[in-house]
């Protein structure tokens, strides 16, 4: 230790050309070589540290993104579903609060919660059931019109038959031409047919088609007169048939049901 400072003392007080500065010289020129080698071994090195490192990083922030953009996208869903959800029931309350609501019903909101299961049992789920005055039978309706009707309750839960189910048959009336028939399943999916129509009818393209509904003393049909089901999209009669062969686009759309309207008709006197 006393040597090392002896030799440091003497390299800092002798001049540049002194004996120790030129053991340091010649000292540096022989290791330049090894200390060259030792750059270009390590370097690449370094340099896979350096591309390992980035590459971690780059993940990480990848990662990070995805994470933050999955959290907007959900976000934009959530807002998205909520805005038309409430955008749904405005148009339930304005209907409701029409003259066009049957007046002998009161209403009851419920939120489909479960869709039809196949082509062949068109059937919905609605979060609403006997605890909240909903009996089998009952007439199911949306601001468009007739979506169908109550086929099994339970207390808090109920299925609803829609008109497109192929055992449905409603009573209905051409306003356009004044004549009854029975709407039913039709060809494709989402299609309704008019039948029965009479052949002394005049159908036409575009005529609107509404439940007929009848009131006789205490008897009344299922679903009340004047509830919008669809319109004529397509008419053909031929000499040998007795009926019109009527096609029908439905108002609502079946297959985007948020919400619907149960018809519990009100108890005389009220």
């Amino acid at each position: 230790m006393l040597l090392s400072l002896v030799l440091i003392t003497i390299y800092f007080r002798e001049p540049a050309s002194g004996g120790l500065h030129g053991v340091q010289s010649t000292g540096a020129t022989v290791l330049r070589p090894f200390e060259v080698a030792a750059n270009r071994v390590a370097s690449p090195f370094r340099d896979a540290y350096g591309w390992f490192s980035g590459l971690i990083h780059a993940k990480d922030e990848n990662a990070d993104l995805r994470a933050k953009l999955d959290k907007v996208t959900a976000q934009v869903i959530q807002n998205s579903t909520a805005a038309a959800e409430n955008a749904d029931l405005k148009r339930q309350l304005h209907y409701i609060h029409s003259p066009d609501f049957p007046e002998d019903f009161a209403p009851i909101t419920a939120e489909v919660i479960g869709r039809p299961p196949s082509e062949f049992n068109q059937q919905v789920t609605i979060a609403a059931g006997s605890g909240n005055g909903i009996r089998v039978d009952q007439a199911v309706v949306t601001a468009d019109g007739l979506v169908g009707k109550v086929s099994k309750v339970t207390g808090h839960q109920a299925q609803v038959m829609l008109l497109t189910d192929p055992s449905m048959k409603v009573a209905a009336l051409d306003l356009d031409a004044q004549a009854a028939g029975l709407v039913g399943h039709g060809q494709g999916p989402g299609t309704l047919t008019l039948d029965r129509v009479k052949k002394s009818a005049v159908v036409n393209p575009g005529d609107s088609i509404v439940t007929q509904g009848f009131k006789l003393g205490p008897l009344s049909s299922i679903y009340p007169a004047n509830i919008q089901i669809g319109y004529v999209s397509g008419a053909s009669l031929s000499e040998v048939d007795l009926f019109w062969q009527v096609q029908l686009s439905p108002r609502v759309h079946f297959d985007s049901l948020r919400s619907v309207i149960v018809l519990v008709r009100k108890k005389p006197g009220r």
